[in-house]
C-alpha cells in the first residue's frame, strides 16, 4: 500500500564502475572546476588508492591543487580547520573526498568552511543551517558501508568540549558519487565484514521502519540482494572486480533508501555503544540487527518476511511457509553472522568485542532511549525494553 504523503529526494549523480575514476575531470569540468583538494587519510595513500585518481588528470586541463592526507578515524573540528586552510593556501575551488566515513564527513564540514569563509563549523551544526550550495564536491568512497557519499548528513568531533557536531543540509550532498571497484579491492576481510553489514543494516532499517515509502523499499531490497549475493564471493576472492563493485553499489542504494526513510532502534543502540565503548559503527550495527528485528517482529513481522527473499534468494522463500518467514530472515542473518566469524572474526555478541562491560549496559541504555533514531522504530521501547535486547547481545 502507497503512503498517504511521502517525500523522496536524491540529487547525487552517481558514476559507477570501470574506470568510473577517469571520468573526474570531465564532471569537475562541467560544474566549473579544474583544481581540486583531495582529502582523504594516510591509509589510502598507503595503499596507492590515490595513484589511479592521480593518473586520471594527467592529460586533462585539470589539476590536483593539493593532497590533504592527514584525517584521523575519528574527524575532529581543528582537522576540518586544516583542510580548509590547505584548501585556501592552493587556491582549490572543489574538494575530492578518497575514503571511509570520517574522510567524507571531513570534506563535508571543510566544503562548509571554505564556502561560507572564516573558522566557525558550531554556527552552522544542526540542521538546515546551511544558507546556500557549496563548492563542487565528488566522493570516492574506499569502503562499502557507510553510504555517506549519497547522504546530506555529516559527524565531526569537537575534541574541546568533548562533543559530536552533527551537520544536516541538503547542500552537504555530494555532486557525485564515484564508485570503482579498484578503491575497495586492498580493504581487509574484517573491514569488508563490517562495512557490508553496515550497509546491510542501513537497508534492512530503511525498509523495515516507520518512513519506509515505495522508492526507498525499492533501493533497500536491491541493495540487501547484492550484498547477500556478493558478500561471501568477496571474502574468498578479496580482488573480484565485479562483487567488489556489487558491495559499493549496495552501499550507495542503501544510503540512498535510509536517506529518505530513516533507520531505527539498531541504530539507536549503535549510536550509543559506539559512544560509550568506542566500537565502529559496522560492528556495532552487526551486534545489534538481529536481536532488534526479533524485538520488531510482532508489529511489522510481515516486512520482516518479506526481506527472506533477496537474503536468501527466491527457492528458499518458495520452500518456507508464509507464517515462518519472519523467522527465517532473521535466522539467515544469524547465519551470515556466524559464518563472518568464522572468516573475520567479526563479533556476533557485546561478550566477543572484549571491550564491552556488563556494567556500562544500563549506560547504553539511557543513551539509546535519547537517540534521534528510536522515533521511526515500528515499535516502542522503553528502557526495560533496551536493556533486554542489550542481554540478549551480550
Amino acid at each position: 500500500m502507497a503512503k498517504p504523503y511521502y517525500e523522496f529526494f536524491c540529487p547525487v549523480k552517481v558514476i559507477a564502475g570501470h574506470a568510473a575514476l577517469e571520468h573526474i575531470p570531465f564532471e569537475l569540468a562541467t560544474l566549473g572546476a579544474k583544481r581540486p583538494l583531495i582529502i582523504t587519510d594516510k591509509g589510502v595513500r598507503a595503499n596507492n588508492l590515490l595513484v589511479p585518481i592521480e593518473a586520471a588528470f594527467e592529460s586533462t586541463d585539470a589539476v590536483i591543487g593539493y593532497i590533504f592526507d592527514d584525517v584521523p578515524p575519528d574527524s575532529s573540528v581543528q582537522t576540518v580547520r586544516n583542510a580548509a586552510k590547505a584548501y585556501r593556501d592552493n587556491n582549490c575551488d572543489a574538494i575530492i573526498a578518497v575514503g571511509g566515513g570520517s574522510v567524507i564527513d571531513t570534506s563535508k564540514a571543510t566544503n562548509i568552511l571554505v564556502t561560507e569563509g572564516g573558522d566557525d563549523l558550531l554556527k552552522f551544526s544542526g540542521a538546515h543551517n546551511l544558507p546556500k550550495p557549496l563548492k563542487p564536491f565528488f566522493v570516492i568512497p574506499t569502503t562499502s558501508g557507510t553510504g555517506s557519499e549519497v547522504t546530506m548528513v555529516a559527524v565531526v568531533s569537537d575534541l574541546e568540549k568533548n562533543v559530536k557536531m552533527p551537520f544536516a543540509s541538503y547542500y552537504l550532498m555530494p555532486h557525485a558519487a564515484i564508485l570503482d571497484p579498484r578503491m575497495t579491492q586492498t580493504l581487509p576481510p574484517h573491514l569488508t565484514a563490517m562495512t557490508a553489514m553496515d550497509a546491510l543494516t542501513h537497508a534492512v532499517e530503511a525498509y523495515t521502519c516507520m518512513a519506509a515509502n515505495p522508492i526507498s523499499d525499492a533501493y533497500a531490497t536491491a541493495a540487501i540482494k547484492k550484498v547477500s549475493n556478493s558478500l561471501f564471493n568477496v571474502l574468498n576472492n578479496p580482488t573480484d572486480e565485479f562483487d567488489r563493485l556489487e558491495l559499493a553499489q549496495a552501499s550507495t542504494m542503501a544510503g540512498i533508501a535510509f536517506s529518505n526513510s530513516m533507520v531505527g532502534l539498531v541504530h539507536s543502540l549503535g549510536h550509543a555503544l559506539g559512544a560509550v565503548a568506542h566500537l565502529p559503527h559496522g560492528l556495532c550495527m552487526n551486534l545489534f540487527l538481529p536481536y532488534v528485528l526479533e524485538y520488531n517482529k510482532e508489529v511489522n513481522g510481515d516486512k520482516i518476511a518479506e526481506l527472506l527473499l533477496p537474503l536468501a534468494g527466491a527457492d528458499i522463500y518458495a520452500q518456507t511457509p508464509a507464517h515462518l518467514r519472519a523467522d527465517k530472515a532473521i535466522a539467515t542473518i544469524l547465519t551470515m553472522r556466524d559464518r563472518l566469524y568464522t572468516l573475520t572474526k567479526l563479533p556476533r555478541t557485546l561478550r566477543e568485542t572484549g571491550k564491552v562491560s556488563e556494567a556500562q549496559l544500563d549506560e547504553v541504555a539511557e543513551k539509546a532511549l535519547n537517540d534521534g533514531s528510536i522515533i521511526y522504530n515500528p515499535k516502542e521501547a522503553t528502557l526495560s525494553d533496551l536493556k533486554a535486547i542489550l542481554k540478549k547481545a551480550w
